[in-house]
């Protein structure tokens, strides 16, 4: 990630719908656990999920490619660390729970990265992933964020089972949001049309984001996928 898009990043992650809803997610995630442990965010960007994670009484580490992304992180009083998710400075069996979110689609060797993040689990430690979905959906939007690729349902499920994973869930995020993207899809996306969103359409896509919580469509094609693994133990 770029210094650029770093910080449009942490300009707008407070409010952005779609970092809330992330970090919504996030929360509802950590409640399956009876106690708190610890965690890596790979990817951590400025350390927003280990904020997240340390409110829940995680101890969490942030790891990213870049260096500004490390020193805002640490900024934020985030333990954060310099690294490459596909060699992770980390130790083998060493984690609880490590997040790849929004971090796959970013990386060329998608496979060594998943290898990593399932050596630095405990066994029977959890994974918590998401991905932009379905290359049907692939756009300048994708390219402008530096994406490599979009998932599927099955390359995302093959990709984790590969790396030694066992799969507990898999679910779509953004299916009342999918039509719109379609229509948008095709259009140029230029730098600055990643500025913050009108605060009505901010809203509206919260909105519609806290709605789709509460309906049966988790199986549908939406925007995002979701996927929750463990390593064997």
């Amino acid at each position: 990630m770029d210094t650029i898009e770093l910080q449009r990043i942490a300009r707008i992650e407070n409010d952005n719908w779609w970092y809330r809803e992330r970090r919504e997610i996030l929360s509802a995630e950590l409640l399956r656990f009876s106690v708190p442990g610890t965690a890596v965010d790979i990817g951590a960007a400025s350390g927003a999920s280990c904020r997240v994670l340390a409110g829940h009484g995680w101890s969490a580490t942030a790891i990213d490619l870049s260096p500004d992304a490390v020193a805002l992180a640490r900024a934020y009083g985030v333990e954060a660390y310099e690294g490459d998710a596909r060699y992770l400075p980390l130790p083998a069996c060493e984690y609880d729970l490590a997040l790849a979110l929004d971090l796959l689609e970013h990386v060329e060797d998608d496979e060594r990265a998943a290898a990593e993040v399932a050596r630095v689990l405990r066994p029977g430690g959890t994974v918590l992933v998401s991905v932009p979905c379905d290359m049907a959906l692939w756009s300048a939007h994708d390219v402008a964020l530096g994406r490599v690729r979009r998932y599927s349902r099955r390359t995302l499920v093959e990709l984790l089972e590969d790396a030694g994973l066992v799969l507990e869930r898999v679910w779509s995020r953004g299916v009342l949001h999918r039509p719109l993207l379609r229509l948008l899809r095709n259009r140029t996306v230029r730098r600055e049309d990643l500025a913050p969103l009108h605060p009505l359409v901010n809203e509206a896509l919260r909105m519609s984001a806290a709605l789709e919580r509460r309906l049966p469509v988790a199986s549908w094609p939406g925007v995002w996928l979701f996927a929750r693994a463990r390593r064997p133990g």
